[in-house]
């Protein structure tokens, strides 16, 4: 009863969920570099992004279940960074980065079919197409991360293997294949590497192409609105 009712209290907070998400999203991306170079800032930003994550989940799904397996995800996520740091235990590290990437996917499934449920297409539902394009680059920082874990030195940067990625670092090469830009300053170089960016730059281009079919089956040559 106590998680339903918190759940139901914090749908109505987020009556315009998907602006105030889009919002906050950017903001945390621009922040993450002003943050990371600390324990203290990177734990901050880790506690935000969950936060944020964990709301979205909740506002857009009106499910108890997923409400549940969010709060799971988020504990899993936050607490595992705190092991890794009192510990000093790298694998709970990579623990916190798999349960985060996880919370993630959970987020842009429910916002997705938010976004694409077949009603009338909202201002509230474009930002939430906005938001979904957002995490889905962020979920493949993530992922980077794990291959990296997995595959060390299979992304270089400046022509030299990447040891340590920041989440910084991570985020730009994550958007650059998510928007099929390609800078070039950091490359994959292994076959695994490789597959993870080809994965990302195909989900970008069918989420674009995905979304000009839903604006043009909503908004139909003479229909007037």
């Amino acid at each position: 009863m106590a998680l339903e009712s918190a759940r139901v209290k914090l749908v109505s907070v987020f009556a315009q969920r998907c602006v105030y998400l889009f919002v906050a999203l950017l903001t945390l991306i621009v922040i993450v570099p002003f943050f990371e170079a600390s324990v203290q800032g990177r734990v901050l930003l880790n506690f935000v992004n969950i936060f944020i994550l964990a709301m979205a989940a909740v506002a857009v799904s009106n499910s108890r279940v997923c409400f549940t397996l969010a709060v799971v995800l988020a504990s899993a996520t936050i607490g595992c960074q705190f092991g890794s740091i009192v510990w000093t235990e790298y694998h709970l590290l990579q623990m916190s980065r798999a349960s985060g990437a996880a919370l993630y996917f959970l987020t842009v499934c429910y916002l997705l079919v938010y976004v694409f449920r077949n009603e009338v297409l909202t201002v509230d539902k474009l930002y939430g197409a906005a938001s979904a394009f957002l995490m889905l680059g962020m979920l493949w920082a993530y992922i980077f991360t794990i291959v990296l874990h997995f595959y060390p030195g299979s992304i270089t940067a400046g022509g030299k293997p990447i040891a340590d990625p920041s989440l910084s670092e991570m985020i730009y090469f994550s958007f650059t294949s998510l928007t099929t830009t390609g800078f070039g300053d950091i490359l994959p170089v292994r076959p695994v590497a490789r597959m993870v960016c080809v994965l990302e730059q195909i989900v970008g281009v069918l989420f674009i192409a995905i979304l000009i079919a839903r604006l043009a089956t909503t908004y139909r040559p003479g229909e007037q609105h």
